[in-house]
């Protein structure tokens, strides 16, 4: 089985200037709002890249990282198979989020999509700065330690299309179910009207 997102530890309303497309150079603007912005999560400044599957987040967390030489922690890895999604966000906070704060080592068990089961341990070392991206990466309770939250969205038909010709017409259903976890979660946390810069692919 594989994840519900279009791409592991790797290097409501939106108000004018507050939106940007993939055109427009996001990256740059993602950079300059991290670089600018105080920390929250002890000394490092976490950038949460989220929004709904297929939407371009790993694509903008890769050039964000790229260009900051931070690591990306990737939502994919902490999800618990194709219901986890309203976990998420605590394993985040618990493993990764708070153990930085309080300048503890930090890591997470990575869910192995394939065997169905949570798999090694994976160390997220004290840094600077660090990207978490993925649905749910800015949701509470780990938006308490987000100091960048970007919300990144394009289509439904779009998204799904994507998803379904990475992973094939079979996981329609799983594609599906993920997508009324996203609608309920992500309407319930208000992530959307949190966003500092909402992304449009």
């Amino acid at each position: 089985m594989v994840s519900p997102s279009l791409y592991g530890l790797r290097r409501s309303r939106p108000d004018a200037g507050r939106v940007a497309g993939m055109r427009s150079d996001a990256a740059s603007q993602v950079t300059a709002m991290a670089e600018a912005a105080e920390p929250r999560c002890g000394a490092t400044v976490v950038i949460g890249i989220d929004g709904p599957s297929g939407s371009g987040k790993t694509t903008l967390a890769d050039a964000v990282g790229s260009r900051l030489g931070c690591p990306v922690v990737h939502m994919d890895d902490l999800f618990p198979g194709w219901d986890g999604l309203a976990q998420a966000s605590g394993l985040l906070a618990e493993q990764v989020l708070r153990p930085l704060a309080a300048g503890r080592p930090a890591g997470y068990r990575r869910w192995d999509w394939i065997d169905s089961r949570w798999a090694e341990r994976v160390e997220v070392p004290p840094t600077p700065l660090l990207i978490v991206e993925g649905c749910a990466s800015t949701v509470r309770p780990a938006s308490d330690y987000v100091a960048v939250r970007i919300w990144v969205e394009a289509a439904r038909d779009v998204r799904m299309r994507r998803g379904l010709e990475r992973d094939g017409e079979a996981y329609r259903p799983h594609w599906e179910r993920w997508a009324a976890q996203e609608r309920e979660l992500f309407t319930t946390d208000g992530t959307r009207d949190r966003a500092d810069l909402v992304v449009r692919t």
